[in-house]
């Protein structure tokens, strides 16, 4: 099994010589710049590892998981933009729409999407795409929600918005080794999991969220609940999750 660190030396390399459509021309820089700005990779991390865990070569899902990192950059482009977060720094530079322009912004996003849809388009099985757009839906009608103050309470705002793409992360890698649909439950229960722990760190970190609704000792022992819970999941999956669990501990602990 390899290590979470050297399934991110897959993810990287390939990242970077990711060919994008050629039709695209003079926008690829700002879509390399977008997903170039130094993100965790915690998705196709999960896709890579599940896709082993599950009896499959992680290389095999190299293009689900760059699919899914490149959904994440497409969110991230776009909520930057003065129409919605108005953010001109990402990551500790500028935003891509503040380096290239809002309109190149916009564009930007929509062809990381595209070419998200086509990557998973190129496997034999039609599911890994349609667990990438379902996954993207959920993520829009989460943000919609989050914009418009629509009636949503905490946990199924951030199901959708952040959970549906960590689940993707999961499933997209399931299908890639292709595990049974009747044997997948306890793999996405797993994620749902995941998908939360990540969600409440972060309103941790950002002292926001989780952590306003229910302080910092209440927002830590959900963390910690959650957790457990993630790694209970595991147990019930017959196949060596040793990578994952690494993976749920580290992102339990995170301090950024």
């Amino acid at each position: 099994m390899n290590t979470p660190e050297e399934l991110l030396e897959l993810i990287e390399p390939y990242l970077d010589e990711l060919a994008l459509t050629p039709e695209l021309g003079e926008l690829e820089p700002s879509m390399r710049y977008a997903v170039a700005g130094g993100g965790k990779r915690v998705r196709p991390l999960l896709c890579l590892a599940t896709a082993e865990a599950a009896g499959a070569e992680p290389e095999a899902a190299l293009p689900a998981a760059a699919a899914l990192e490149l959904v994440h950059n497409f969110s991230l482009v776009h909520d930057d933009l003065p129409a919605l977060d108005n953010d001109e720094v990402r990551r500790g530079r500028p935003s891509t729409w503040a380096e290239f322009g809002e309109g190149v912004g916009i564009l930007a996003g929509d062809a990381l999407l595209a070419e998200a849809l086509r990557l998973a388009l190129t496997y034999p099985t039609p599911d890994v795409a349609r667990e990438l757009v379902q996954a993207t839906l959920g993520m829009i009608g989460g943000q919609y929600l989050d914009i418009t103050g629509g009636e949503a309470d905490l946990a199924s705002l951030h199901r959708l918005k952040t959970g549906r793409l960590f689940a993707a992360s999961i499933a997209c890698a399931l299908w890639v080794a292709e595990v049974p649909e009747r044997e997948q439950a306890p793999w996405r229960a797993f994620a749902d999991d995941v998908g939360l722990l990540f969600q409440i760190v972060d309103d941790i970190l950002d002292e926001d969220g989780y952590l306003l609704e229910r302080g910092a000792e209440g927002a830590r022992a959900l963390a910690d609940e959650t957790a457990e819970r993630a790694q209970a999941r595991l147990g019930e999956v017959a196949a060596d999750t040793s990578v994952l669990s690494e993976i749920v501990a580290g992102l339990a602990a995170r301090t950024s």
